[in-house]
């Protein structure tokens, strides 16, 4: 899990180590006060890549350490979609046909094939150009989620300022981070209470 302090969050970047999908729509967070977009330029992109590096199979190193403005606006785009499929999917609801053909155009535009290589090792290759490559593995992550009966076990942060998603390891998990958004709420109940007994 990409770790980082409240005070520091939109310098390290977005919180990962949930599914892939969940973590697309969580490059966009919330600080008291201030939204932040992990993906507000291509500088953005290409860390968030480079934390999802090894959950990107299909995607060679290349494309991962050098996106596209197409990329970019691919995936921003994709991220959008994923937040309504996902919500929809999290209250048992049908997708909505735009969201649903965009997942499903994105996936089509850069298919997977598979190839053995010299030395007999069979690997996945994804097909496209660019915008299409990068978007398609992640629409494929989505499609996933929404698919898979987990999907409804999805919480949204406690901490009444965040709006990540996380998929509970545990079933008392209510924080996307205990030393973020955990530590800050037990600071603030705190100095509710100590204002309480003074006051």
């Amino acid at each position: 899990m990409f770790g980082f302090t409240i005070n520091h969050m939109a310098e390290l970047g977005p919180l990962v180590g949930e599914p892939l999908a969940l973590d697309l729509v969580n490059t966009r967070a919330r600080l008291p006060g201030q939204d932040l977009d992990f993906l507000s330029d291509l500088a953005g992109l290409r860390r968030w890549l480079d934390c999802e590096r090894d959950r990107l199979p299909t995607l060679p190193p290349s494309l991962i350490d050098a996106p596209t403005k197409k990329d970019l606006a691919a995936v921003r785009e994709l991220r959008d979609h994923a937040s309504a499929l996902i919500a929809r999917a999290r209250e048992g609801r049908r997708p909505a046909g735009a969201d649903l053909a965009a997942l499903n155009e994105a996936m089509r535009a850069a298919p997977v094939r598979h190839e053995l290589s010299a030395d007999r090792t069979l690997r996945s290759v994804r097909d496209g150009g660019p915008g299409t490559r990068i978007v398609a593995e992640l629409a494929e992550a989505v499609a996933g989620m929404v698919a898979d009966p987990a999907v409804t076990r999805i919480r949204n942060c406690a901490a009444d300022f965040c709006i990540l998603i996380f998929l509970p390891s545990h079933p008392n998990r209510r924080w996307c981070n205990p030393a973020v958004c955990g530590n800050r709420m037990r600071v603030a109940r705190f100095h509710e209470r100590r204002k309480a007994a003074l006051g």
